[in-house]
């Protein structure tokens, strides 16, 4: 049996909402969980990639909609299931518009998170 933990990296200038889905992803999920505050550090990923990313569509610097946009137009990581969070009551279209795989309207339910993650990489 494989000791491998499926990869999540999650996005959120909020510090609090990273260590609640931290919390809820490693904990309860069982996977490995990388945190950000910056954008940024999700466009300047080298050789591992994530299996799945949680972005915020609000932050600092760089905001999710465009992070969304220049991964799914690059080759290397495209294929990666990007799901965007956000308040926003356009979220559906936003995240439609720039190629994310899905969406998660705040507030959110942990449970709703969990069932959208494992849909995209406990398959």
């Amino acid at each position: 049996m494989s000791d491998y933990k499926k990869k999540i990296l999650v996005a959120d200038d909020d510090p609090g909402i990273l260590d609640v889905m931290n919390i809820m992803l490693h904990d309860v999920g069982g996977y490995h969980v990388e945190t950000t505050t910056r954008g940024e550090t999700v466009l300047e990923m080298q050789g591992e990639y994530p299996d799945l990313i949680l972005l915020d569509l609000w932050m600092s610097g760089i905001n999710g909609s465009e992070i969304c946009e220049q991964l799914k137009a690059n080759e290397q990581t495209r294929d990666i299931p990007v799901i965007i969070f956000s308040a926003n009551r356009d979220i559906q279209a936003i995240s439609e518009s720039v190629g994310a795989d899905d969406y998660l309207a705040k507030p959110f339910q942990m449970n709703d998170l969990l069932e959208k993650v494992r849909r995209f990489i406990d398959s």
